[in-house]
Parts: C-alpha cells; structure tokens; sequence
C-alpha cells in the first residue's frame, strides 16, 4: 500500500493541506506497522507531522491502529502506565517507587515502556528489581516490534516523532484509567483531546520530570485529563516549599535504601508519594487530590506491611 495519498493530504502546502481524519491515521499507521509502506514516505510522513504538530484525529487514529495491530499479549489491568521519556537530565526514576505504591492499594499496574538518551541513572530497567511484584512492566520490542523500528527512527531523524505520543496513548492492557507525562506542557490538551475521541473515561497528564508521569514536589502543577469522559483542568498545589531541581545533575537517589527507609530524603519521598497520589485520584482510589494525597502518605507510612494496608 502506498502512503503517497496521505503525505499529500499533510504536506501539500500552506492553505491546502490539512489534518488527517480519523480513519485516514488509522490506514496510514496500518500499512506502516504491517510493513506495507515505503520506507521513504513513512519518514516523509512523520516528519511533516513533526514540523507542523500533530493533531487529536491523527493521534487517535495512529493509536486506534497501534491497538489493533497488537492485542491479547497483556492481561486487563486497572491503570496504565507508559514510561518513554529520553533525555540525558534525568535522574533516578522515582516513580518506579510510585508504581508500586499504588498497586499496595491494590491497583493492578500495567507498565511499559522504552527509554533511550538517559544517563546510567535513569535506567528504568535498572530499577525493575524495586518495582514489586504487583507492577508488572512490558518492554516496548518485546510487545510491538514494528513499534519499537518506529521509535528508534529518531535515530535517524535526529528528533522525535508522533510515535512517542502514540505510544504514551496506547494502552495495551486496556486498563479504563491511565497516567501520562509529557516534556512539552501544549502535549497535555492534545493527548486528552486524542484519549476522547477514543473513548477513554480517566486519565492524567502532567508536565512530569523529563517526561515521565513525575510530579515535582515544590511546583505547584495543572493536571489535565478526563474524568467520566469529561475533560479537566485541575491544579494541585505544591507538598514542598523546598526550591531546587527534581533532580541533581549525575547525583542519583537510592532507590532501594530510600524504600527500605535508610535513605532520609524528604524531598525524594515526596516526589514518591506526590506521584502516587495522582495515579490513585485517576484510579478514583479518593475523591480528590488532597485524600489521594493523604492515602498515599499512609501507604508510603505502611510500605513493608502487607498488600490492602492502607485502610
């Protein structure tokens, strides 16, 4: 199949050329994952997308065929939870400690992801043995191949592409809630626009720390999303009036002493536990951020107890 029809709907020039509709993303990224499009336009295709930005039908669509191309290879979870961010800024990712947090309350936590361009610690890998064994994490290569190509085409631009929002969008356990983080803040409407055509009911994007769905504990943030489809716009306001960066250059946290509690960081705890709380308020686990927050204190108090220990 020849992708030439949809590069000319996208790139036919000022005053001419336009969004593609719902059903036109989903061919498009069909014959890409099926391998039915030349090499050629496929990258003629996104990096149009990329220089004039993506639009909610393209995203939705794109995703709409990422999801039928790979289904059945995850069991249905409560909450999903995508980790893509690349970047050599990052430190160590907390919210593992986060994740796993929210499957104490006994959230089912579907993880998956890639991470490219980061620091030695920033592996998100690296951190899998911390994660607990109600979080379970599925790597990108391992669940979508042709996924995984596509990605790794920054390689060869030189700049990301729409595959990184597609991915974060995906959902492959079909969990009904699912948190997002996004580097650039306009990525939060357009991800909650794309998420509505798509009928998802509960979602939660943030400008996260490099990209990651992670709060920072001294900034006070905007959390958009949806709620029983209904699109929101909610701030939350800072744990911390402690000013500095949410992460110290190549200094990481010990993720594995702060979780044991030989690690005294209040400022890591937060992030830790500020991060849960969103994830258990899109889950519904409290009515608002504040209970959400307050549960998720009691977690992290309770953390060596047993599984359900929060009540």
């Amino acid at each position: 199949m020849s992708l030439a029809p949809y590069v000319r709907i996208v790139a036919r020039g000022q005053g001419r050329a336009r969004a593609l509709e719902l059903e036109e993303a989903h061919s498009a990224m069909t014959a890409i994952l099926r391998g039915e499009a030349e090499p050629e336009a496929v990258g003629a295709l996104l990096m149009v997308l990329r220089l004039r930005g993506e639009e909610p039908s393209e995203i939705a669509g794109f995703t709409a065929a990422l999801r039928d191309h790979v289904t059945g290879k995850l069991p249905k979870a409560d909450l999903d939870w995508p980790s893509y961010a690349a970047g050599r800024s990052r430190g160590a990712p907390l919210f593992v400690l986060s994740a796993r947090l929210v499957a104490q309350a006994g959230v089912r936590v579907s993880m998956h992801g890639w991470n490219a361009y980061q620091s030695p610690v920033a592996s998100v890998r690296d951190a899998l043995d911390l994660i607990g064994p109600d979080v379970r994490y599925s790597a990108l290569e391992d669940l979508c191949p042709e996924a995984f190509e596509l990605l790794n085409l920054r390689e060869k631009f030189g700049l990301r592409s729409c595959i990184n929002t597609v991915l974060r969008m995906w959902n492959p356990s079909q969990a009904p809630a699912t948190v997002q983080g996004v580097f650039h803040p306009s990525y939060r409407s357009l991800q909650a626009e794309a998420a509505e055509i798509l009928g998802q009911k509960n979602l939660s994007i943030i400008k996260g720390g490099g990209g990651e769905f992670e709060r920072h504990p001294s900034k006070e943030i905007t959390v958009f999303g949806l709620r029983d489809g209904a699109h929101i716009q909610q701030s939350a306001d800072h744990l911390l009036s402690e000013t500095r960066k949410l992460h110290e250059g190549e200094t990481a946290v010990d993720l594995g002493a702060l979780w044991a509690g030989t690690l005294d960081d209040p400022f890591a705890t937060a992030t830790v536990t500020g991060t849960a709380a969103l994830a258990l308020w899109t889950v519904n686990a409290a009515p608002d951020i504040a209970g959400a927050q307050a549960l998720a204190d009691r977690l992290w108090a309770r953390r060596h107890e047993e599984k359900g220990a929060q009540a």
